[in-house]
């Protein structure tokens, strides 16, 4: 079989067409969404042990839990709210500080000083079976701090 020019520019276009049409179906396959939902959650570990009264940051997930006297939990995320930078805790108040434009946050993460306009998002907590799950892909948008955030066992 003697294959000319331009046949075989035929066929190496129908041959491309098939490896461009097959990463295509493969691609929008993928793309449908088969987690469960609680895979993606970030498992923080045990709830008892969280000491009450203290900060814990989970560098991985991108935030500050926090165990109030009371037994709540609050996930707060480490992002300011006026740009977006990453947010330190502050020993002496309990609260956070953004090293770029010097917001200050309270143990709540509500504003304390300006440029940041609302307080530290925060994240959905769920507990099962004793461990603490976060949903790190949720942050919550808040005007002011109520009790209704806390999470507890």
């Amino acid at each position: 079989m003697k294959l000319n020019r331009r046949k075989f520019i035929k066929r190496t276009l129908i041959a491309l067409a098939t490896v461009e049409a097959f990463f295509l179906l493969r691609g929008s396959v993928n793309k449908v969404d088969t987690s469960s939902g609680t895979t993606e959650l970030f498992n923080a570990g045990k709830a008892t042990a969280f000491d009450k009264n203290k900060l814990y940051p989970f560098l991985t997930g991108q935030f500050f839990l926090k165990r109030f006297e009371d037994g709540g939990f609050l996930a707060m995320s480490f992002k300011c709210t006026h740009l977006g930078c990453v947010v330190n805790t502050n020993s002496k108040t309990g609260g956070f500080n953004c090293p770029c434009h010097a917001s200050q946050f309270n143990k709540f993460g509500e504003v304390l000083s300006a440029p940041a306009t609302r307080p530290l998002d925060y994240f959905p907590i769920t507990i099962e079976k004793g461990e603490l799950l976060i949903d790190t892909r949720k942050p919550i948008r808040r005007s002011s701090f109520n009790k209704s955030q806390l999470t507890y066992l």
